[in-house]
């Protein structure tokens, strides 16, 4: 046999050999010590500058927030008469614009609270300043679909994502156009006159106050064409910055999968959907990750409907604090006039025909990812709708 040293008996382990305990070994304890302690340290300095950083972003974002809005509020303007030259006005015309807009920025909120801006400035009415919130919202569920498709692209040919995208179109479609119209009629009847007196008061003067020390001397020295430009660039890095420290759930966390396995009624999916949105304040984010969480099947497909329609309620925070901050009280009742119609008709359809309803509509999603013709009128239907509502 080679090898030097005893035979090993079977069962028993070989003793650990000692370390020699001379200043080789000395030396190498404190070193390894050395090295923890500097880990540690490491790991304290990285969490410190975690729990810094992350309010250190937020107070960024809500100063780019509110100077965005002041900006497009000094520049409104000038869209006003861009908006009087392509004949643009009423609640239709500026619902298609909304629309379009969002294609633009792939996204609904940053048109939601431009619409704001020029409610303040006195471009737009009450009713064409909720038709523009109203058609951000009808592009946003664009995105969806675009990443299904994506998703098809790059992995395994499956469809179930490009049906995500699909369902929350129809979806998105179905609940928003009546409640458009109910919205319409909320803010005619006055039922809301008075809202803007839940905002704090002096709320929006401090808004301004920390705002006017840029702003004013922007506007007297730039063009409305410049400032508008100036303004949509803040609310994009606004909205750049909070995606950076908002929670980030895109891919979902086996956290997100429990979670999501648990609610299986439609009533708690419609929860779950809602509660996602309103953390990440994005309805774009909070329905895209539907699309892995389907593809894995920790969600089911009849489960898409309800967690749609309650993240397309939740997805108005980030739109109802911009309407806090912006100095018309006209700005409050708008907001809570298509939150309102939102829930109202979503809670109607989810408590009287969501049976109907939800089979209606995932059969349609399916009749149209199993066709390439009809997914190429529906693509079509959505470039066009918003393009035939400016011109009407």
């Amino acid at each position: 046999m080679s090898g030097t040293g005893p035979p090993r008996q079977a069962g028993v382990r070989a003793p650990r050999p000692r370390l020699p305990m001379g200043e080789d070994a000395t030396a190498s304890l404190a070193i390894n010590a050395a090295y923890r302690r500097s880990r540690a340290a490491s790991g304290d300095r990285t969490r410190l500058l975690h729990y810094v950083r992350a309010p250190a972003g937020v107070l960024a974002a809500l100063y780019l927030f509110v100077l965005a809005l002041r900006l497009l509020s000094a520049a409104a303007g000038g869209i006003a008469d861009l908006l009087t030259r392509l004949s643009v006005d009423g609640p239709l015309n500026l619902l298609g614009f909304g629309w379009l807009l969002s294609y633009g920025a792939l996204s609904g909120s940053p048109v939601a609270a431009l619409s704001l801006s020029l409610l303040d400035g006195g471009t737009l009415g009450t009713t064409e300043a909720l038709g523009m919130i109203a058609g951000s919202r009808f592009g946003a569920s664009l995105v969806v679909l675009l990443v299904g498709f994506i998703a098809y692209l790059d992995g395994r040919r499956n469809p179930d994502g490009i049906y995500v995208g699909v369902v929350a179109l129809l979806t998105t479609a179905t609940i928003y156009a009546p409640a458009t119209a109910l919205g319409v009629a909320l803010l005619r009847s006055g039922v809301l006159d008075g809202a803007e007196g839940s905002v704090p008061a002096g709320w929006g003067d401090l808004a301004g106050a920390i705002s006017a020390p840029l702003v004013e001397p922007l506007d007297e020295r730039l063009t409305v064409v410049v400032l508008f430009l100036l303004g949509v660039s803040a609310l994009l890095a606004a909205f750049w910055v909070f995606d950076r420290v908002l929670p980030n759930l895109d891919p979902p966390s086996p956290r997100i999968e429990r979670l999501s396995r648990r609610f299986a009624s439609p009533r708690a999916m419609f929860l779950f959907g809602a509660l996602l949105t309103s953390v990440t304040m994005s309805v774009a984010l909070s329905v895209t990750i539907l699309v892995p969480l389907t593809l894995k099947g920790v969600v089911r497909r009849t489960a898409i409907v309800p967690y749609i329609m309650g993240a397309n309620i939740t997805t108005f925070v980030d739109t109802l604090f911009a309407a806090t901050l912006v100095p018309t009280p006209l700005a409050v009742p708008v907001v809570l006039a298509q939150v309102g119609a939102v829930t109202a008709i979503s809670a109607a359809v989810l408590l009287v025909g969501y049976g109907p309803y939800s089979r209606l509509v995932l059969a349609a999603a399916h009749v149209t990812v199993a066709n390439r013709r009809w997914l190429v009128a529906l693509l079509a239907a959505m470039g066009g709708l918003p393009l035939l509502l400016l011109a009407l």
